[in-house]
C-alpha cells in the first residue's frame, strides 16, 4: 500500500484502532470522547476499509474493525506532507521547530543528537 493519507477524523478513528487493537464502533465513538454520531464513526470506518486502511470481521450482528496500516505508515506520510507544505522540503526548519518550540527531556535530547551522529558516521 502507498504512503496512508489520512483526514483528522480518519487519524483520530485510527488512533483509537491502534490503541484498543480492535473495536466496534461503539467503542470508537466512546473513545472519540467528543459528540460524534454513531452514523458518523460508521461512515468512517467504512472509508478508512475503502481506502485500505481498515478491515472488519463480523460476530452475530456486530463488526469488530482492526487497522491494518502500521501507525509508523501513517506517521510517515503525514510528517512527509508536513515537511513538503510547510517546512518547504526542509528538515532542518522542521527540526528547529520541533526542539525550540516544544518541552522536549535532557535525554530525549541527547538521544536526538546520538541519531543525528550516528547518520553522520554512515554517510
Amino acid at each position: 500500500m502507498a504512503k496512508p493519507r489520512f483526514t483528522n477524523r480518519e487519524l483520530d478513528v485510527m488512533s483509537v484502532l491502534w490503541e484498543l487493537g480492535e473495536a466496534t464502533v461503539a467503542d470508537v465513538r466512546e473513545a472519540l470522547g467528543d459528540d460524534v454520531a454513531y452514523t458518523t464513526v460508521q461512515t468512517q470506518l467504512r472509508l478508512l476499509e475503502l481506502k485500505g486502511a481498515v478491515t472488519h470481521r463480523k460476530e452475530g450482528r456486530q463488526h469488530f474493525y482492526r487497522a491494518t496500516v502500521a501507525p509508523e505508515a501513517a506517521g510517515k506520510g503525514a510528517l512527509d506532507r508536513i515537511l513538503r507544505r510547510i517546512y518547504q522540503d526542509s528538515p532542518l526548519k522542521l527540526m528547529t521547530h520541533l526542539v525550540s518550540d516544544r518541552d522536549i527531556s535532557e535525554e530525549e535530547l541527547r538521544a536526538m543528537r546520538d541519531l543525528l551522529e550516528e547518520r553522520l558516521r554512515g554517510k
